[in-house]
């Protein structure tokens, strides 16, 4: 009888553990798979929760720095039509008076859709992106506003290709009233996409 006991009570024990071993992995499974859904979604949320109204980036290069940023999420994300338009919102807050009056709020959605569904269609996503280091920042006056110009590479993948194609942009910035650094325009220095 003694036997039969041990017996019963090591089964009982063994069930018991197997059933507390299968509780935690599944729940770690399970807060894992929740882990990479919000990383998904942290990409364009940490995007848009920045209030430039308060926290505007304080150099050219961190201008350009946070462009770059955006334009990444537009061409590597998902992201809902909502965040797209709230996306486009945050980018122009960078553009300069002139460059956001050059076009409609409609015109300027309708291109920006073109545009990142061309690229898409094209299999194209950007890999990384490098702004210009800060002492290469070229600073100069122009009809009495202060303004710089620096560069950004974008780095290119393209589906189903080994290596990487990299464009060259240069971008010219001026302070507003505020003192704040806005982009008054870019333009492609170099292309050698593959």
């Amino acid at each position: 009888m003694k036997k039969s006991g041990i017996v019963k009570i090591v089964i009982i024990v063994v069930v018991l553990a197997a059933i507390v071993m299968t509780f935690f992995f599944y729940q770690g499974h399970k807060s894992s798979q929740q882990v990479q859904t919000e990383a998904v979604a942290t990409v364009v949320q940490s995007l848009l929760m920045r209030d430039l109204k308060y926290n505007y980036p304080p150099t050219p290069k961190e201008v350009v720095k946070y462009y770059a940023e955006i334009t990444e999420c537009f061409y590597n994300e998902k992201y809902s039509d909502e965040e797209l338009l709230q996306l486009a919102a945050k980018i122009q807050e960078l553009y300069d008076v002139e460059l956001v009056a050059n076009k409609t709020q409609e015109q300027y959605i309708e291109d920006l859709k073109a545009d990142i569904t061309k690229m898409k269609q094209d299999g194209y996503t950007i890999a990384s992106y490098e702004v210009s280091a800060s002492t290469d920042v070229e600073y100069f006056t122009q009809d009495g506003y202060s303004c710089a110009r620096l560069y950004c590479t974008f780095s290119l993948r393209k589906e189903g290709k080994t290596g990487r194609a990299t464009t060259l942009e240069r971008f010219l910035l001026r302070q507003d009233e505020d003192k704040h650094w806005k982009i008054m325009g870019w333009e492609l220095v170099e292309d050698s996409k593959s």
